[in-house]
């Protein structure tokens, strides 16, 4: 059995966040119903790709099927009366009810925590949004590019002195995910024990901030406002990012210390350099880095990536190709984790990650692609809720169930 076999997950959330709770409990096992509207596409998820061929399809984005493999999809139209009633009937029935609405908007739908427990005493409930439910900015909406903004990680990306540019994604939704999922689990030892339950409420901005805990103890430490570095580190040098040969080709190259600065060098038919003034301890790297980086470029543009990363590494110097999405499908060890899962998809196939971590005793499974707006509409009303076909019919003729 996988651990979470027997746990019933009613899944509301949509575009990143959210998701993606809920893809990791469908990895080990949960029945999670997925709810979404064919009137009320997850727009952002579906809309972003990639797409197989690079040919826009909704029904196959890369993005939505990463974060919602695994799933029952059912549609139901939240602003139809009889939609919210099927919809509080799967919180009767779940153990956990993930959602990433705008704060407030599971109140207006008569879903909220207080609500739900009214029915159901024992269940969690978990949301996630921008700031989090209550405070001054509680009611503001967005997704991560912003939360990214907020926390200051856009401050910390670019090259000094430079026009932010931002990290890669909306950086806030890749980092809440797993703080929401251990405090997940954490409520479903908590119930187990106790039979309560409860109410998670996670401000992603508020989580994300743990990525930042050097720089904010530096400032309360000394008044220091940490400042973009570009690929460069304080206690290291070289420490970058450098062209190789080819095309749109790096190579990420560091020296932790004297050590390994002068292996690189000498690897390099550079070794003077090791005993250089400038270059000779990391306070002179430090201080001559434009040109130490100078040199490597001018050594690192002549060869090939994977030549680099394979000879530095055989000496004891960390470095490594950046990849592209062409690297990573071919690196052997995501091969050999079996990374990346082909899954049967009612349009061909779908290619998603696997879960992050593998247990030996209870490994993953995967067993469907994301679903398409009501895929398994008849076996959610059915089999999980007993639902008649009459009562079936009924709600298909309101409009209930799209």
């Amino acid at each position: 059995m996988r651990p979470l076999e027997g746990l019933k997950v009613l899944d509301l959330a949509w575009v990143m966040a959210g998701p993606v709770v809920g893809r990791a409990l469908a990895d080990f096992g949960a029945t999670v119903v997925r709810v979404e509207s064919a009137k009320r596409l997850d727009v952002f998820a579906r809309h972003l790709g990639p797409f197989p061929n690079g040919e826009f399809n909704a029904l196959r984005s890369g993005l939505f099927e990463n974060c919602n493999a695994g799933k029952l999809g059912l549609a139901l139209d939240l602003s139809r009366e009889e939609g919210r009633l099927v919809a509080r009937e799967l919180a009767t029935w779940a153990d956990v009810v993930v959602e990433s609405f705008a704060p407030g908007q599971m109140s207006r739908f008569g879903l909220d925590y207080e609500s739900i427990r009214a029915l159901n005493p024992r269940v969690i409930m978990l949301s996630t949004s921008l700031m989090g439910q209550n405070g001054p900015y509680g009611k503001m909406v967005g997704f991560g590019s912003a939360g990214a903004a907020f926390t200051g990680f856009l401050l910390l990306t670019g090259n000094p002195g430079e026009f932010p540019v931002g990290t890669f994604g909306a950086y806030t939704d890749f980092v809440a995910p797993r703080f929401s999922l251990f405090m997940l689990l954490a409520a479903l030892d908590h119930r187990e024990r106790t039979g309560e339950g409860t109410l998670i409420d996670v401000a992603q901005t508020e989580a994300s901030l743990q990525f930042l805990a050097p720089q904010i103890a530096q400032y309360c430490e000394s008044g220091e406002i940490a400042e973009a570095l570009g690929n460069r580190d304080p206690a290291f040098a070289p420490h970058g990012v450098f062209p190789a040969l080819g095309e749109y080709r790096w190579v990420a190259i560091v020296a932790r210390n004297d050590a390994e600065w002068g292996r690189l060098a000498e690897h390099m038919n550079q070794a003077q350099f090791a005993q250089d003034p400038r270059f000779a301890t990391l306070a002179a790297r430090k201080e001559n880095e434009n040109a130490l980086e100078s040199i490597i470029a001018d050594w690192t543009r002549h060869r090939q990536a994977e030549d680099i990363e394979r000879d530095l590494q055989t000496k004891g110097v960390p470095a490594h190709v950046v990849a592209s999405s062409a690297d990573l499908v071919s690196d052997p060890q995501l091969r050999t984790r079996g990374h990346f899962v082909r899954l049967p998809h009612p349009l061909g196939e779908a290619v998603v990650e696997s879960a992050r971590y593998e247990l030996s005793e209870t490994p993953a499974g995967y067993d469907r692609s994301a679903p398409p707006p009501g895929r398994d509409n008849d076996y959610v009303l059915r089999e999980l809720l007993g639902y008649s076909p009459e009562r079936i019919a009924a709600l298909k003729q309101t409009g209930a169930l799209t």
